[in-house]
């Protein structure tokens, strides 16, 4: 294979391995900003997990973020849904 096409191979291999490495951001983002769509305060990660930035995998929920993922297995939904969050009570 001559250099450009070699060249263009890693690019876009490149490529698809950072786009696949996103997606758990990008469904994050989109989660959070279907909640303040929704009308709740989520300005940031924190809202429903520990971290600012959580990575995926090591992610670990406070009581909101872990509320959110039971009610995803007891409605044996494919994602979360922040519509959930008007059902959810704040601890004290």
């Amino acid at each position: 294979m001559n250099r450009s096409v070699v060249r263009t191979l890693v690019t876009v291999s490149l490529g698809v391995a950072w786009l696949a490495g996103t997606g758990a951001a990008l469904a994050s983002i989109q989660l959070q900003k279907k909640a303040r769509d929704a009308g709740y305060p989520a300005t940031n990660c924190m809202y429903c997990h520990n971290e600012k930035l959580p990575k995926k995998g090591a992610a670990t929920f406070n009581d909101r973020g872990s509320w959110l993922r039971a009610e995803k297995d007891k409605r044996k939904a494919k994602e979360v849904d922040p519509a959930w969050l008007k059902d959810y009570v704040e601890k004290k």
